[in-house]
């Protein structure tokens, strides 16, 4: 059913039924029901994870599964309608949830199969109260705007067409008439609205309605008062404001209870009516949020089924929150709540990566069929990327072979639209606008420490080492990985940001500039585990002596796996450009890695003084093709990958003691090349008879991809 989705089906499934469906009662894309697996209390819905992992997507795809068959809403929190009240609106008579509250009920009251509009006379109630609030000095035009918009959400759709237009203007003149007139602002337009509701509605339902706010507190049993007090809480603004955003909230809900009591309703509206709350970390999200939980934990009951995606995972905003893997809800939820906790009212879905399999599906190149496997490994199953590369595959096939032409390619994300690199696209959706440049910059670090040398060397000055610590926690409480060694966690993103470096200036001056005072960080006299870091960021310059010269000169004395640590760290430093035999870096498109991992450079190479040269060579030739079969932005050469595992293989013979490792290695690690996957330590999985020790450098994540 999942259209348009890969790897989600545990959200979408119909047989058996995934999350969703069991929570709406209703078979997406169709009118018919299906069993509920919470029929009392349901949970919140919480859809989490970083930037790109498509949180965005299924909520989009809910909403057209769902659309015409049961009532759907889809509200994103980002958006700029609610980011401030409009021009002319004062602000204490606006919020970001009063107005998401009027846009979620426009939605919801469309007509669906086999039922008419569902009207909303207590939020529409609530909602004229306080936008009475800001009439003070408005004219009668503004006014009367603002009232119809708000009113029309009672138009049920039943009556003869235009008579909810005509019903609006009504009610809208008496308003205007008693906003304007002598009399208390507030409380004439209250009058005005309770009087038309009892005109224009004769239903038992309606007039329910109108009494609602009987309750509200220390109203006194009169609706008029309940929903003037109702008017200055929301005028008040702090936690006065937000009691009475909380009320309205609870009305919006009362008004849907509503629609789904008595039989004949029951009968007609199959499964429950959705909300769908996009990016409910900022704007309206927290407040809509908090009144749901804290309502259903005091036992105000609804059927309402919310699902919503949230940046992150989630810790702060809903810290007793149910947490479950996707693949952990495809059949049940397993969801009980605290009742003493209102955030266990939330089941927290992390949405995971996709797998290679579902990159097959979305990447399709017949002339590069290691494209799908090469995506996969630049974006280590990231939905938005896998989806724009293979949009950027699709309208230039002629850069099929190489991902990072891929990248740099212009894309039409729209038919009509502007063409942009994509790798630009993707950082505008990857990661937070106003950081982009220090991010850029920041990229090349691998901690505080290197962070902040980087931003004193290439960062304004007012931009210190509090600057840095808080970015890296903002990335942090995004859902970007916290990985040791790395500034920036996730290898995709560590890519994109690289390749922004390299590309910012024409002559890769900045590129330089941050290689360079990494090289001076980790300056000689520091302690040996820091050489790998001074060598890769010398790799990434082009420099490929000094590497060689450590590597050679230590595989000998240095343990096996701490050897090939170092290796692997080492060969990942990112490669842009072809570099001279000098190292130098040039414009160009030629990559002489290939040449010399085949050693087809051999013969022009002068082997230093003093060593051995079999070994100087072998060396070379092993960086080179590491170097090569590890960047995310290349496909893996299979010639490259059997010269791999012949120089593993053949050092193997040279360490006995390191045999085991060496030679698995010299398997495993080309397979992974040819497979999209970074290479694995050698040993990790227990069989290690080698002897040598562990010196406790860092696992997969550390060293792998792009540092």
């Amino acid at each position: 059913m999942h259209r348009r989705l890969h790897g989600r089906g545990a959200l979408f499934d119909v047989e058996p039924a995934g999350l969703v469906p069991r929570i709406v009662g209703l078979r997406p894309h169709q009118h018919r029901a299906l069993p509920l697996e919470h029929p009392g209390e349901l949970p919140f819905v919480v859809l989490t994870g970083a930037r790109g992992l498509g949180k965005s997507a299924v909520l989009g795809e809910l909403r057209d599964a769902y659309k015409g068959h049961t009532p759907v809403a889809l509200v994103d929190c980002a958006e700029a309608q609610f980011a401030g009240p409009p021009p002319e609106r004062p602000a204490a008579s606006w919020s970001p949830v009063a107005q998401a509250l009027l846009v979620v009920a426009e939605q919801l009251a469309e007509p669906v199969t086999g039922a008419g509009r569902i009207t909303f006379p207590r939020l529409m109630s609530g909602l004229v109260a306080v936008a009475a609030g800001g009439w003070g000095d408005a004219d009668s035009e503004r006014i009367r705007r603002e009232v119809e918009r708000i009113l029309l959400l009672n138009e049920s759709g039943s009556w003869i067409s235009g008579f909810a237009g005509r019903w609006a203007g009504k009610v809208a003149a008496k308003v205007v008439a008693a906003a304007t007139g002598t009399g208390p602002l507030v409380s004439g337009a209250i009058e005005a609205t309770l009087e038309s509701i009892a005109e224009g509605f004769a239903s038992r339902r309606h007039q329910k309605a109108s009494v609602w706010y009987r309750t509200y507190p220390n109203a006194g049993g009169h609706a008029q008062r309940g929903l003037i007090l109702l008017s200055g809480h929301f005028r008040a603004g702090g936690t006065s404001r937000e009691h009475a955003e909380r009320y309205l909230v609870r009305a919006l809900l009362a008004d849907l209870t509503e629609a789904y009591a008595g039989v004949l309703p029951r009968m007609q509206r199959l499964g429950r009516p959705l909300v769908l709350v996009d990016n409910v970390q900022t704007g309206p999200g927290p407040g809509l949020l908090d009144a749901v939980l804290r309502d259903r934990a005091e036992g105000v009951a609804d059927q309402v089924a919310f699902v919503a995606g949230l940046r992150g995972d989630g810790r702060e905003l809903l810290r007793g929150g149910t947490r479950r893997e996707l693949a952990g809800v495809a059949r049940r939820s397993e969801w009980t709540p605290d009742p003493a906790v209102p955030s266990s009212r939330a089941l927290l879905v992390a949405l995971p990566p996709l797998a290679p399999d579902d990159t097959l599906h979305l990447v399709g190149a017949p002339d590069a069929p290691q494209l799908p496997h090469a995506v996969h490994r630049l974006t280590r199953g990231n939905p938005l990327g896998i989806a724009l590369l293979a949009e950027a595959a699709a309208q230039h096939p002629e850069r099929a072979g190489s991902p990072a032409d891929l990248l740099t390619a212009g894309v039409r994300p729209v038919e009509d639209g502007p063409a942009a690199p994509a790798y630009h696209l993707l950082l505008d959706r990857l990661v937070p606008a106003d950081r982009l440049d220090e991010l850029t910059v920041l990229a090349a670090a691998h901690d505080h420490d290197s962070a902040c040398a980087l931003a004193a060397a290439l960062l304004p000055d007012d931009f210190g080492p509090a600057d840095v610590r808080a970015l890296q926690n903002r990335l942090a409480e995004e859902g970007l990985p916290t990985v040791p060694g790395q500034f920036v966690g996730d290898p995709f993103v560590r890519t994109l940001l690289l390749l922004r470096l390299h590309l910012r200036d024409a002559d890769h001056s900045g590129w330089r500039t941050a290689h360079e005072t990494l090289v001076a960080h980790y300056t000689e006299d520091r302690p040996d585990g820091h050489a790998r870091f001074r060598l890769h960021h010398q790799l990434a310059l082009g420099r490929t002596g000094p590497a060689v010269a450590h590597l050679r000169d230590s595989f000998p004395v240095l343990d096996t796996r701490g050897w090939l640590h170092t290796l692997r760290f080492v060969a990942a430093a990112p490669y842009f450009h072809a570099h001279d035999a000098e190292g130098r870096d040039f414009t160009g498109h030629g990559d002489r890695r290939a040449a010399v991992a085949l050693g087809r450079t051999d013969a022009q190479q002068r082997v230093p003084d003093g060593v051995d040269g079999v070994l100087h060579l072998r060396i070379r030739r092993l960086l080179h093709a590491v170097w090569l079969l590890t960047d995310p932005l290349v496909l893996p050469d299979p010639k490259v990958a059997d010269r791999l595992r012949f120089e593993l293989e053949q050092l193997s013979n040279l360490r006995p003691a390191g045999n085991a490792l060496l030679w698995r290695a010299s398997r495993d690690w080309p397979a992974a090349a040819l497979a999209g996957r970074p290479p694995a330590a050698g040993g990790e999985d227990g069989d290690d008879d080698s002897g040598d020790g562990d010196e406790g450098d860092a696992g997969d994540d550390e060293r792998s991809g792009v540092a």
